[in-house]
């Protein structure tokens, strides 16, 4: 059990955090020429392998901390009020705590998605210090097998010293659908977050070819207890969440290369991890031009999009500027993780 000089630290770190969420929707609805959120890769080699995964490799070195420190100013200087570090494993990276610290200095929130494997309580305190303000590990299983090594039974230990140490927010992310022996696991992973005071959210993976295709009844049925745990969520706002459920397509405004970017690990600009190729522009040479052609842009993959940043981002803006543009990056056609978010705290 925390202490109480901890708990207090920890619920006063909680309501600045909250008060800088809400300056990030005022200042999103109050003007559309600046990044809401982007995804940064600083290292794309992973430590574990699993199956469904297009993201990291086995090999690759950390992107040298200036180059790092400089896309994250660029970032700054284009508005961006969420920066989230992803990987591979960004815990990889020797630096990383630098980087969170230089995402503070551009006035963005720092986000990070880890596996947790290297999360031990120095570890934790250190990413106090360096001014974390949200931290997301997916939870694929209670037990390891051949898909996936990321299970409860590894990491409730790294979940119990976030519980205790941790001064951000922790969310866990578990998972349903083709490849998922055991459906029933994600509601046993969502209920432990809850247990230990964490929020949690579900995802979905769609079968090798990426396609949007309805859950079975018993994958639905864990997916809408999971969301149920929680009905004060704003991840509940999220409506697209039922069509991706149902194997449905979407109609909305995707704002991926304005609102939302991913900045791959080579320092460029794509719509999203599963558009890799578009624009495709350095990130030190993406400008307000460049925001507002991608923010008026037609995305082609839109209707069959599983990236629920994208969606969560280009919610702000769905009810104004039509997009006039066309763009000819056709649908990703391999697995994918769908983050949905669902739940909460």
């Amino acid at each position: 059990m925390p202490s109480l000089s901890f708990r207090v630290q920890r619920k006063l770190a909680a309501y600045q955090r909250l008060y800088r969420e809400l300056r990030l929707v005022a200042k999103g609805l109050a003007s559309t020429d600046h990044v809401v959120q982007a995804h940064i890769v600083p290292i794309r080699r992973c430590n574990i392998d699993c199956g469904y995964c297009n993201e990291y490799d086995d090999f690759s070195k950390p992107v040298p901390t200036d180059v790092m420190l400089e896309r994250v100013r660029h970032l700054g200087r284009l508005g961006a009020t969420l920066i989230t570090i992803s990987g591979g494993e960004p815990l990889l990276h020797p630096d990383l705590d630098d980087i969170i610290r230089e995402i503070k200095k551009a006035g963005a929130l720092a986000g990070l998605i880890t596996n947790g494997y290297l999360l031990v309580e120095e570890r934790i305190k250190r990413l106090n210090a360096a001014g974390l303000d949200h931290l997301q590990i997916s939870i694929d299983n209670l037990m390891p097998d051949e898909i996936s090594k990321k299970s409860l039974k590894v990491l409730d230990k790294k979940l119990q010293w976030l519980a205790e140490f941790a001064l951000f927010h922790v969310n866990i992310n578990s998972v349903v659908g083709a490849g998922i022996k055991n459906p029933e696991d994600a509601y046993v992973i969502a209920t432990r977050a809850h247990e230990l005071g964490l929020s949690s959210t579900v995802g979905i993976i769609h079968d090798g070819t990426g396609q949007l295709k309805p859950l079975g009844d018993v994958e639905r049925d864990v997916f809408h207890r999971i969301r149920q745990l929680s009905k004060k969520s704003y991840a509940r706002l999220n409506q697209f969440q039922d069509k991706i459920a149902a194997g449905e397509p979407n109609d909305w405004k995707c704002r991926a290369g304005a609102r939302y970017l991913y900045v791959c690990e080579n320092g460029l600009v794509h719509y999203c991890s599963q558009q890799r190729g578009y624009p495709g522009i350095p990130v030190g040479e993406y400008t307000i031009e460049n925001l507002r052609r991608e923010y008026k842009t037609k995305k082609g993959c839109a209707p069959h999009c599983t990236v629920s940043c994208v969606h969560q981002t280009s919610m702000m803006d769905f009810w104004r500027d039509p997009q006039t543009i066309q763009t000819g990056a056709p649908p990703k056609k391999e697995a994918e993780l769908v983050q949905i978010q669902a739940g909460g705290r």
